[in-house]
């Protein structure tokens, strides 16, 4: 792992993490562990219920790890084995397990709790609420899987351990035992975030097989944790990547989205490629390697696609911003299809954007993207080329005013993207681009202070041309409407009169005779 993150030594001074990494946690670190892990009253009193009641309740998974590595509860979406099994949606507070079966569950937060869901009952969880804090308390689980679906045969198990072995990661699978506070750590979660890998607590082909999510999982957690897979699972993960076929695109997507949105989502695309993942969920990722770049000829396309990514991300200013990410990612995935090699040995791939947007919006559309996303990400890919006949000098204003227009509510990404698809080494080349482009957005502002290009519209609207023209609304209509934008778009504004003669001019070549009402 590169850097010096070592979450339980900077977090918890007390526990020394030695330069040879434990396979276990011991005592002592526990005990230092149990001391800086706080959290609200809210499980204090909710524990004491179950206390009372002779049953045994503990804090556990993400609930625990985020509060290790410092992760308010809010940064990351639960990462327990309940969340995706039906139960409500929360927004990250407190998961729990218990041996108290759930009829015993909703008894004992009946009156303490200000609201009470049952909706993943069938999977074990009752869901509480109680002073704005979320708890999720499921049964303890001994799960059977079919090997075919990703759904369970729901079984209830008897022992926090027995619980523990069946989650994800061993970075998942740590408890703190309530209201005693002890920690149970039976598979080196600590020392796993301490070493900053992911391991399974059991055999990671028989976690993967029970639910091949986990795969697609693993990857997004090296993505917003920075953390490193070990041999044995990074073996599974190639060996079974086939074995996401069997997951929704659904499940898939969203995954993949909290991938993207992680703090290091480049080392999630290349564990994703290096393991085969990346074949089942996005092909034309993996395809792009060894494609060279004519503008990079020292990189593939696949290098140059993560390093640009990294760079639209590092301009990113309101957080982190998916349609950019996964515009950046995909802006050059036309090129293996429109690679040729020119005379002299140079290799081309004329209209790679356009074939590229195709396949940009196939591809999220099958990953059952948003229609707002997929066309979002696909006219960025379009357009992140047009930029680049403009340090030739040839732009008019007509040229600047459609490209503003073409890029609408977009044009900020379009400018971060366009910026960040320079990777050259060459520093006077990368200087001239950015100085190119620097000069393009002063031409745009002048441009749009003068003409107000966020609103550019037909000098005259749907309601003066059927009334210049005396035709009633329909498709005529429309057509009219577009050719004065092209010329408002060409020429800049027109008067009124100028906009009427021009107007009458389209029609009279359209062969309209219509009658006009003034």
């Amino acid at each position: 792992m590169s850097g010096s993150r070592d979450p339980v030594a900077v977090l918890c001074p007390a526990v020394p993490v030695p330069a040879q990494a434990p396979t276990a946690s011991t005592g002592a670190d526990h005990a230092a562990v149990v001391d800086m892990l706080r959290f609200s009253p809210v499980a204090d009193e909710l524990a004491e219920r179950f206390a009372d009641a002779g049953h045994r309740l503990y804090l556990v998974g993400g609930s625990v790890r985020d509060a290790l590595l410092g992760r308010g509860s809010r940064e990351t979406e639960q990462s327990g084995e309940h969340a995706d099994r039906g139960a409500r949606p929360v927004e990250g507070d407190l998961d729990f397990t218990t041996d108290a079966r759930p009829d015993a569950i909703q008894r004992l937060v009946s009156g303490w709790a200000e609201a009470v869901w049952d909706t993943g009952i069938a999977f074990g969880t009752v869901g509480a609420a109680r002073r704005g804090v979320t708890c999720e308390i499921t049964t303890f689980r001994a799960d059977a899987y079919d090997g075919v679906t990703r759904n369970p045969v729901v079984a209830f198990g008897d022992t926090i351990e027995g619980d523990l072995v069946r989650r994800d990661f061993t970075a998942n699978a740590m408890a703190l035992s309530l209201p005693d506070r002890t920690f149970v750590d039976p598979y080196g979660g600590l020392a796993a975030l301490a070493r900053g890998v992911l391991d399974t607590p059991a055999d990671p082909r028989t976690s993967f097989a029970d639910d091949p999510l986990r795969l697609l999982r693993a990857a997004r957690f090296v993505a917003q944790l920075g953390f490193e897979v070990t041999p044995r699972v990074r073996e599974a993960m190639t060996e079974m990547a086939p074995q996401l076929g069997r997951i929704t695109a659904e499940r898939v997507q969203a995954e993949l989205s909290k991938l993207l949105l992680g703090e290091h989502p480049r080392r999630g695309i290349e564990l994703m490629v290096d393991t085969g993942l990346a074949d089942v969920v996005l092909p034309e990722v993996p395809a792009m390697r060894l494609e060279i770049d004519e503008h990079a000829q020292h990189k593939d396309v696949y290098e140059h696609s993560l390093t640009v990514m990294e760079q639209a991300i590092g301009r990113e200013t309101d957080g982190p911003d998916l349609v950019l990410r996964l515009a950046a990612l995909l802006h050059d995935i036309g090129k293996p299809a429109t690679r040729k090699v020119e005379p002299g040995r140079r290799v081309s791939f004329h209209h790679h954007e356009v074939v590229g947007a195709k396949m940009t919006r196939k591809r999220l559309r099958e990953l059952r993207y948003p229609k707002q996303v997929v066309e979002d990400v696909a006219q960025l890919v379009f357009l992140h080329l047009r930029f680049h006949g403009y340090g030739k000098g040839e732009w008019t204003d007509s040229a600047v005013r459609r490209y503003v227009t073409d890029a609408g509510p977009l044009l900020d990404r379009l400018h971060k993207l366009v910026r960040s698809d320079s990777t050259t080494r060459n520093k006077r080349r990368a200087a001239a681009l950015q100085r190119s482009y620097d000069d393009l957005e002063e031409r745009i502002a002048r441009i749009a202070q003068e003409e107000d290009l966020a609103r550019v519209r037909p000098d005259l609207d749907g309601n003066a041309i059927m009334e210049l023209l005396g035709i009633p609304p329909g498709p005529l209509v429309g057509r009219a409407w577009r050719h004065l934008k092209d010329v408002r778009l060409e020429r800049g504004p027109l008067d009124h009169d100028e906009a009427r003669a021009e107007l009458l001019r389209w029609a009279e070549a359209e062969g309209i005779s219509g009658e006009p009402l003034d």
